[in-house]
């Protein structure tokens, strides 16, 4: 996500970094890097004749490891894993730092596990936004947001310029990474604003849900494209599953008052798909907008119960007062949570911090139980 007041929550927008510039010897830069604690771990190797350059990425603060509790984090767009093989739970969010925990009450971290070729689109310095970590066919996927701040490929006219933002996919052989993209190959076409991808498999074929910027669209939208089976890139062409528009709880920003990068830009938000499926196999799609109390968590279902849709939006979010961008992942214990960020209408602005929500879905229809706590 990339739409809320970005002033709450500064690791989304503002990079702490050293930029190696023209002029500048090569060891003066790393002797900066190393001070302001971004210091990557480089290594070299050579993909199609091409040498590349591996970095794993680090922000200040990261690796120096501590043991926190969980009211105690600050977190955006926070995604639960609950690792099976290793009886652990580890939690990813905006910024690209990894915790982990052995019972959701005290989190280790932050630890760095993205790795990225700094040759690509990417950049040197990518945002990270939203990272999401998945367990697909006998290997572990993080599908994160990165973006390049040194490139516009698009400028839309009275709005805003389009910076070169997309959903990619990396892959690693443990669940703590470090994880590297899976091909070179992007997703989508280079002009296209991306984020929010989620994995969803239908029928044996793994798609990526993702969200086509409101930034770059006005009315944000939520679509899907079939991957191939290893996830290297996506095949045949994506189509809309629905927009923001579409529900009756979503309110345009303008209206609204809400700020977007400090600009007051017209339009429709669209945020967080995911996934799931009741008791009774109805499919059901967790997504957020901005509403009367700010950020809200909303749901859809599909009429069909298959991808494609209909897509049918419910009259009122789920949890509303400045919270949203969720997810549902299933205890050790066999409870189903809904994790998502909340921010205090108060505290504006101030951090967002992760919340746990327990919910039933043992029927028609989520719903939220209460308020959990670890």
């Amino acid at each position: 996500m990339h739409s809320e007041d970005q002033s709450a929550f500064p690791d989304k927008d503002r990079v702490v970094s050293i930029r190696q510039r023209t002029g500048i010897p090569v060891g003066i830069v790393l002797l900066f890097s190393f001070l302001l604690g971004l210091n990557a771990c480089l290594f070299r190797h050579d993909t199609g004749g091409r040498e590349s350059g591996f970095t794993l990425v680090k922000r200040l603060g990261m690796d120096d490891v501590r043991s926190i509790p969980f009211d105690s984090l600050v977190m955006t767009d926070p995604y639960i894993l609950a690792d099976v093989a290793t009886h652990t739970y580890y939690m990813t969010g905006t910024g690209g730092t990894l915790w982990k925990s052995p019972d959701l009450q005290l989190w280790e971290g932050p630890f760095s596990y993205i790795g990225i070729d700094t040759t690509s689109w990417m950049g040197r310095d990518p945002l990270i936004w939203a990272p999401e970590l998945h367990f697909y066919k006998g290997q572990y996927y993080c599908i994160a947001t990165f973006t390049n701040t040194h490139i516009i490929v698009d400028t839309v006219p009275e709005r805003c310029n389009v910076l070169r933002r997309g959903i990619h996919i990396l892959a690693a052989d443990k669940v703590a990474g470090p994880y590297r993209p899976v091909s070179e190959t992007p997703y989508f076409p280079e002009e296209w604003s991306t984020l929010d991808g989620t994995l969803y498999e239908e029928e044996g074929v793994p798609y990526l849900i993702f969200i086509h910027d409101w930034m770059q669209l006005e009315n944000g939208q939520i679509k899907q494209i079939a991957l191939a089976e290893d996830l290297s890139h996506s095949e045949g062409e994506a189509t809309p599953l629905f927009s923001g528009t579409d529900a009756p709880w979503t309110r345009e920003m303008q209206s609204i008052g809400e700020l977007t990068l400090g600009m007051s830009l017209s339009g429709y938000v669209t945020d967080g798909p995911f996934l799931f499926r009741t008791g009774t196999g109805r499919l059901g799609m967790l997504w957020s907008s901005w509403s009367d109390n700010r950020y809200a968590q909303g749901v859809a279902y599909s009429r069909s119960g298959r991808l494609e849709g209909p897509w049918e939006q419910q009259e009122q979010p789920l949890v509303t007062e400045n919270a949203g961008h969720g997810m549902l992942f299933t205890t050790f214990e066999g409870k189903v949570l809904l994790s998502l960020h909340y921010q205090p209408l108060e505290e504006n602005p101030g951090p967002r911090r992760p919340m746990l929500l327990e919910v039933d879905i043992t029927g028609d229809v989520l719903k939220i139980k209460g308020r959990y706590n670890p």
